[in-house]
């Protein structure tokens, strides 16, 4: 497709501006909320009923066929093409987890999700079923993942093609999901500084956070932005980026480079470019990693630990995703359509827990 290029000359030997849904502005999104999907009460008694019949099941085995949802999965359908190929993200509103225990609520966002997608590793433990919820953590060490903390996350991506959230509890204060366009970033630094830009098309070391695949470093090499077969795909950690330097043999970051990462951290935090959204509990959030980039804000916590701001996540490889191009293998394992993505280290086994 060809796009209207109003960049100077330097830019002009870059791949296009991109257009499209997927390039949009945060407040023009927060105008037209037409991503909110509300459940009717019938597509929740489909998923009751599914829930129902696997009382006893096995939640990191649940596929589609154990879930069915003959109203409710051709919807899913729609809004996961729009996620793929269109804005990005959506968000599903009307689960009753207040009435569901923590179980029932895992079987029926892992079966929702089997309707998405194929369910990934999220960390060395093998969890399919992830939980993301103030473990008393701290960033500064290392080997831990941000999301364990009450911390904000900074904009980021994850290592698959969409990752969804469902939200069981919500935090005292904080605690805001924001999105923003990893496609209008692309375009904004195109149009600003194309000198800089073009330093996030080289391969950048980012910090695997020990969680070592055989054979692999400790590091991946993968440009933050990739032009391949027509698509631009963004991969982002801006935190696990500047730990990887901690590496004596990873590649060295220039200053040149930092300027380039900080326009990137600059315009994803520009109100002018992110949405804001509050989660309400039964919210299931669904975000497509290869063209935005998600963040939460910091939060303060219930001090009653039943209280205490709960998310559920899947990790989910999905049919009919965009072509990646062949440097993604070093992160995702393989580039395969439907079977790419997540953390696999040696002795992982795959399992779904109801514990963090």
């Amino acid at each position: 497709m060809n796009h209207p290029d109003p960049a100077p000359a330097a830019a002009r030997d870059l791949p296009p501006p991109q257009a499209g849904a997927a390039a949009w502005y945060g407040p023009d999104q927060a105008r037209r909320a037409d991503w909110l999907v509300t459940l009717d009460p019938s597509e929740v008694d489909e998923v009751e009923a599914a829930v129902r019949r696997l009382a006893d099941a096995d939640i990191a085995a649940i596929g589609r066929e154990d879930f069915p949802l003959p109203g409710l999965g051709p919807r899913l359908a729609v809004v996961l093409a729009d996620v793929l190929h269109g804005r990005g993200f959506a968000l599903l509103r009307g689960l009753p987890v207040d009435r569901w225990s923590l179980r029932e609520a895992a079987v029926a966002f892992f079966g929702i999700g089997a309707h998405l997608g194929r369910a990934r590793s999220q960390n060395a433990r093998g969890h399919v079923l992830g939980h993301v919820r103030d473990l008393g953590l701290k960033s500064d060490d290392p080997n831990v993942r941000i999301y364990q903390t009450s911390e904000r996350q900074t904009y980021h991506t994850d290592s698959c093609d969409v990752v969804a959230l469902l939200c069981l509890k919500t935090a005292r204060a904080g605690g805001l999901s924001t999105l923003v366009s990893s496609s209008t970033i692309w375009n904004e630094m195109r149009r600003r500084r194309p000198d800089l830009l073009r330093l996030l098309l080289e391969p950048i070391a980012t910090d695997r956070r020990g969680e070592v695949p055989a054979g692999m470093k400790p590091y991946f090499s993968i440009p933050v932005f990739s032009w391949h077969e027509g698509h631009l795909t963004a991969i982002y950690q801006r935190q696990y980026i500047d730990s990887a330097q901690r590496f004596p043999d990873a590649p060295r970051l220039t200053q040149a480079h930092v300027e380039a990462l900080d326009l990137f951290d600059a315009l994803a935090n520009d109100p002018a470019l992110h949405l804001h959204m509050e989660f309400r509990p039964g919210d299931v959030q669904l975000v497509h990693n290869h063209t935005l980039l998600h963040d939460r804000t910091a939060f303060d916590d219930w001090p009653e630990p039943e209280r205490r701001r709960h998310l559920l996540r899947l990790w989910l490889a999905c049919p009919g995703a965009r072509p990646l191009p062949p440097a993604f293998a070093e992160r995702y394992g393989s580039v395969e359509i439907g079977d790419r993505g997540g953390v696999l280290v040696p002795g992982t086994r795959l399992h779904a827990p109801l514990e963090a």
